[in-house]
This record gives structure tokens, sequence and C-alpha cells, in this order.
């Protein structure tokens, strides 16, 4: 799987056209949505040098923190 699939929409978070972030923001709203960004950056940024100490889990980090500003910021 190339390293962008992995982090920018990758297929095991879609469902039909739908992805999942969108399914939560239509749930639950932006605040709650917002805050498990900001949530799932630490998480990832927590946890980077012990896991795979690879540039993943940064990039992943950096594609919540986006999330959160696209959200929160609209």
């Amino acid at each position: 799987m190339e390293e962008k699939e992995k982090v920018n929409h990758p297929g095991h978070y879609t469902q039909g056209n739908i992805e999942c972030i969108d399914a939560m923001l239509a749930a639950y709203g932006k605040e709650a949505v917002g805050y498990f960004c900001l949530c799932n950056a630490f998480k990832y940024l927590w946890r980077c040098e012990n896991k795979n100490n690879t540039n993943e889990d940064l990039d992943k980090a950096i594609w919540y923190i986006k999330k959160y500003k696209e959200i929160n910021h609209e």
C-alpha cells in the first residue's frame, strides 16, 4: 500500500462513498469530532518513537491536526 493511502483516506475508513470521519461529524457534531481529532493527534505523537519509528505516525498526527483546523475553522 502506498504511504499516502495509509494516511489520507485509507480504504478501510470508507463504506460506500462515506468516510468514517464524515459519518462521525453527522452523528456527533463538530465539537466532539474536533476533540477526537486532537486526541488522535496526541496518540500518534505519543507512540511514534516506540511503535515503528517511521513518519507514518507523524503523518497521521498532522492529518488529524489539519482535520481539526478544517472542522473548527470553516
